[in-house]
């Protein structure tokens, strides 16, 4: 008859357990081959944890480990008669003598260690359930937290020799080395794209910029582009503006009809087919926005696994990093810059594990403002914290005429035209680039249309053709 399931003992393998201490115990190479599986809360048996924890303090120490030191040790904390003295490591040791196929134990006592993980994860989204707080939302959160939490540990990676990466290499068919070259989402501007060789997945890139710049339409550009470029998936967080604003900027820009004239109405007849095509081409965009006002590190997490679940994800924009909030719920300044960089290394976390770049947007402080040039610095940040450590990226937009008027930009360059004044010039400043060069390329930015543009365009015969600036 079988046992009612809560009745029953969780997955486990003793024997595999003492296989494992037995060889510690003879092979001195054996704690190299299981440490990078193992952790002393996988043994099921307490006193088997306890051995194995002795082991592993011993190594950390550079001891020698073997019948002997073990039991030392575990005298010093009081436990050897615990486990059953000497004796009982001699008895492992007579059983098993050799440490011969230790990984393959290993892994056996890893894996009822997950196992039991699981059921535990599941106890409590039992209890989360029962207690039915008014959010589910946050039931589902935390939830997925659990799973997720064990999952990061349910495998380990090891080094892996030279060798093997370049015949892998070599051995990749055609259409690997295309979907290798497709790796990297395209920004869509073909400079930016040039200097950084497009948004590498796992990388976490920042955007920072003072208020007004454009820096969310600079990243909802990037999102358009790799949607209908690429026919990249796109998570698209938005704090500050609702989806409905965003969706008409994305309308605006592509069909080249002021935004204002959009909300009021009144297009022309070639407007209105612009707006149609438009929006037919839009709807087919692969873009996902989540207008939540008050978003925290794990439900944006949380959010965004559930979407590459179903539909799969290829970028995560977040607009922006300073809007968001930490589970921990952190006060004061000083807690705030901690909060701030537990934010960054959840989103550099993310990347990592959904192998995606995340753009976040970052507002910069104020001290560019009282600066002459006034160019952006890595030390602009605000709450940095880690930010500029976890980022691999980080890139600054400015605008020279937000700062200088046409009249005051004429005295200042008594010798050069007045088509030559900055208007609608973002400088696209890269200053840092963990895995290739630094620069600076210019863009066009279209106010009228929130959108960000190349210098060189080849537009369709019916859309409007963006005016030139002699430069």
């Amino acid at each position: 008859m079988t046992l009612p399931l809560l009745e029953r003992l969780p997955p486990h393998d003793i024997e595999a357990e003492e296989a494992v201490i037995a060889a510690l115990l003879v092979d001195s190479e054996a704690i190299y081959k299981v440490t990078p599986i193992l952790k002393p809360p996988d043994f099921f048996r307490e006193k088997n944890a306890w051995i194995y924890e002795a082991a592993v303090d011993l190594w950390g120490r550079d001891e020698s480990i073997n019948q002997i030191t073990i039991a030392h040790e575990l005298s010093r904390h009081e436990r050897l008669e615990e486990v059953g003295g000497q004796s009982y490591l001699g008895d492992i040791i007579r059983q098993l003598p050799t440490s011969v196929g230790v990984e393959f134990y290993a892994q056996i006592v890893k894996r009822d260690s997950t196992y039991r993980g699981l059921i535990n994860a599941a106890t409590g989204i039992l209890q989360l359930a029962y207690e039915a707080p008014a959010e589910i939302d946050t039931v589902f959160s935390r939830s997925e937290e659990l799973i997720q939490r064990l999952r990061g540990g349910e495998g380990f990676r090891d080094f892996v020799h030279i060798s093997q990466l370049l015949q892998a290499y070599l051995e990749e068919d055609v259409e690997a080395v295309e979907r290798r070259e497709l790796a990297a989402i395209e920004a869509g501007f073909s400079d930016l794209d040039h200097l950084l060789g497009g948004l590498k997945r796992s990388d976490l890139v920042i955007v920072g910029a003072r208020p007004s710049v454009g820096k969310s339409s600079f990243a909802l550009g990037i999102a358009r582009n790799a949607a209908i470029n690429q026919n990249a998936n796109v998570a698209f967080f938005s704090l500050e503006m609702s989806a409905e604003q965003l969706a008409v900027r994305l309308l605006a820009g592509e069909s080249g009809v002021d935004s204002t004239r959009l909300r009021l109405g009144g297009q022309t007849e070639l407007e209105e087919r612009r707006i149609i095509r438009a929006t037919g081409e839009l709807a087919e965009a692969n873009i996902w926005f989540d207008d939540s006002p008050v978003l925290t590190a794990a439900e944006l997490r949380s959010k965004v696994r559930r979407l590459a679940g179903s539909h799969g994800v290829d970028l995560v924009v977040v607009d922006y990093l300073q809007l968001m909030h930490s589970d921990a719920g952190w006060n004061g300044r000083e807690n705030r810059v901690q909060e701030i960089s537990y934010i960054s290394r959840t989103l550099k976390g993310l990347a990592r594990e959904l192998n995606v770049p995340v753009l976040a947007l970052a507002q910069l402080s104020r001290a560019i403002e009282s600066r002459h040039p006034r160019i952006p610095l890595l030390s602009d940040l605000r709450d940095s914290g880690s930010i500029e450590q976890d980022a691999d990226v980080v890139m600054f937009l400015s605008r020279e005429e937000l700062y200088i008027s046409l009249e005051q930009w004429m005295s200042e360059h008594p010798e050069l035209p007045e088509s030559a004044y900055p208007r609608g010039v973002v400088q696209v400043i890269v200053a840092k680039h963990r895995n290739g060069p630094t620069g600076t390329v210019e863009l066009r930015f279209r106010e009228k249309l929130a959108k960000f543009e190349d210098w060189v365009l080849q537009p369709d015969a019916d859309e409007l053709v963006p005016e030139r600036f002699d430069r």
